[in-house]
């Protein structure tokens, strides 16, 4: 059976996935905010995650995530179950660096159509860890089939959005949602076909209106 792209977030309500674990996770951008999951993570999250790996899978990283995570993982104690896992499984990396991968079980993917390739083989899912940069790439591709989302009631103002420059317009389908006790969403989405668009306004404008959208096209408004 072909693998299915499967991307697991942990996001702000406003849109930010950067740097969830700790303060030197990634500060790019200036972003000052690492760490932001840690206070909030409760055993509904958990199991949210235990889920997401509780299938055989291999990790789909972008270049900097996988430098975050083969700078960690390996060096974690074999008796974390997380370590081991990740260890274990294979690493595909989208980059064009040649820089390289010396986590073992590491694969360097050079491009979306080497992904397509790979996604068309038979094999476990492909689960998305951080990795931000990919979901416009991906969705623009129509590569992706699945978003587990883990949404923290908090907002960070800036910072990497799983929803970045570049994304195209679509519409998804949800597939199931929690609320945690301690107010999180949890929500799976497939992607479900172009966006469609209607109109709430009257049909017959007046003319302040037309006034109004004259000076929108025209860059006065």
């Amino acid at each position: 059976m072909a693998r299915k792209i499967i991307g697991g977030a942990f996001l702000s309500l406003d849109g930010v996935m950067q740097a969830p674990g700790g303060p030197q996770e990634d500060t790019q951008g200036g972003f000052a905010h690492g760490g932001w999951l840690a206070a909030l993570f409760e055993e509904a999250i958990g199991n949210q995650v235990d889920t997401l790996f509780g299938q055989p899978f291999d990790l789909l990283l972008g270049r900097r995530t996988y430098d975050i995570f083969a700078s960690h993982w390996p060096f974690v104690p074999e008796d974390d179950p997380i370590a081991a896992t990740f260890n274990r499984i294979g690493k595909y990396v989208l980059t064009r660096s040649d820089t390289p991968l010396a986590w073992q079980g590491s694969h360097r993917l050079d491009g979306l159509e080497a992904l397509a390739r790979l996604k068309a083989q038979e094999g476990p899912n492909l689960v998305i860890q951080g990795s931000s940069s990919l979901y416009p790439q991906l969705l623009g591709r129509g590569l992706l089939d699945r978003l587990v989302l883990m949404i923290a009631p908090v907002t960070l103002g800036g910072g990497k959005r799983l929803f970045g420059e570049g994304t195209p317009p679509g519409t998804f389908r949800l597939i199931e949602q929690r609320l945690t006790p301690g107010g999180a969403v949890l929500a799976t989405y497939e992607p479900a076909g172009p966006l469609k668009t209607g109109d709430f306004g009257a049909p017959d404008p007046s003319e302040p209106e037309r006034e109004r959208r004259a000076k929108m096209e025209a860059g006065t408004w």
